[in-house]
């Protein structure tokens, strides 16, 4: 796979499984067809049309490109039919919003990192990258969005994951294996934390 291929794919599989956490979102607040479409969407192309926005690539793909469109209206069809199939195959928003979070931390860091941005400007754009769709999302499901308490180490993974590929970047060893290692370090930090009840402290004095 060419090195201008692979951000491209990486990039639509965020979209599909950010789409997907939306979708089953949508489904555990029993919203309708169009409310689903809405969250799909909303959650799968979010951060990259406010990456895009940052760096100048206007109008974002998300309006210039059917693939950013449609792929989002895929993964919200496959739930609408099979949530039940999707929800028990992984503990499913959790999960595909992890995947979401590597893969968007990564496309968004090294974009702005084609775009001229600096590698630590990158890493933070990229960060806003992972996590914007999943604010909507939750701020549209009536949810305080998880970046506002990081209590299971949401933006920390990211951060840490597009530190990772903007190091890399850097130091000239990127390459296709790398941008994924740095997808799948987000991912699998993230899901310990979820396991392990990793937390993020709290001011002094504050309670659990």
């Amino acid at each position: 796979m060419s090195g201008d291929l692979f951000p491209d794919v990486l990039d639509l599989a965020g979209i599909f499984v950010f789409a997907v956490s939306g979708a089953l979102a949508a489904v555990r607040k029993r919203l309708d067809l169009v409310g689903m479409v809405v969250l799909a969407e909303t959650t799968a192309l979010g951060g990259g049309i406010l990456r895009d926005l940052v760096i100048g690539a206007v109008p974002p793909a998300a309006f210039t490109n059917l693939r950013y469109v449609m792929v989002p209206l895929v993964a919200g069809a496959i739930v609408f039919f099979w949530h039940p199939q999707v929800t028990r195959i992984l503990p499913a928003v959790m999960v595909f919003d992890a995947a979401g979070l590597g893969l968007f931390g990564v496309t968004g860091t090294l974009k702005a990192l084609a775009y001229g941005l600096s590698p630590f400007h990158a890493a933070l754009l990229g960060v806003c990258t992972a996590v914007g769709g999943g604010i909507l999302r939750d701020m549209l499901s009536g949810q305080i969005p998880s970046v506002l308490y990081d209590r299971q180490l949401y933006a920390l993974p990211a951060m840490i994951g597009c530190a990772a590929i903007a190091t890399a970047e850097a130091l000239h060893t990127h390459g296709p294996l790398i941008s994924f290692g740095a997808a799948l370090l987000t991912f699998v930090l993230r899901m310990l934390a979820m396991r392990y009840d990793w937390r993020t402290p709290r001011p002094r004095g504050i309670r659990d």
